[in-house]
């Protein structure tokens, strides 16, 4: 299948494992193809982004991905569900951390294999963006 992706398609999957490998992230997700996407530069996806005006919100992505990390994946929609329901996650991930460090939530980094492959798999959601793309 890669084959058949444009240039700039192959330059973007390459670009979000080296982000995967910068992150030292098990696999690849949905949030390093984005963040490969926000590195392009010319052609169809930039224009895209830039329409988006994600160009400019690089960091707070960045930051809101980090967020959402240390709180093992949960979004704001979920933590404010579940403060909803009287469970207080901000308070259940600063325990956490007491106990077992700093990013101890972190699914994205917990799974530092080498894979026989010599390659880092991309989850499902990353092969979904892929496959719909």
């Amino acid at each position: 299948m890669f084959e058949r992706f444009t240039r700039g398609a192959r330059a973007t999957v390459k670009g979000a494992v080296a982000q995967a490998e910068r992150a030292g992230a098990g696999s690849v997700t949905e949030e390093h193809l984005l963040l490969a996407l926000l590195e392009q530069e010319g052609g169809r996806a930039a224009f895209a982004v830039t329409a988006l005006g994600l160009h400019d919100r690089r960091s707070a992505l960045e930051a809101s991905f980090a967020e959402a990390r240390r709180r093992g994946g949960l979004t704001r929609a979920d933590t404010e569900a579940l403060a909803g329901l009287g469970i207080d996650v901000g308070a259940i991930v600063s325990r956490v951390e007491e106990t077992h460090g700093e990013g101890a939530l972190d699914a994205g980094r917990g799974g530092r294999r080498w894979w026989w492959s010599g390659h880092r798999p991309f989850t499902p959601g990353a092969k979904t963006v892929l496959e719909n793309s």
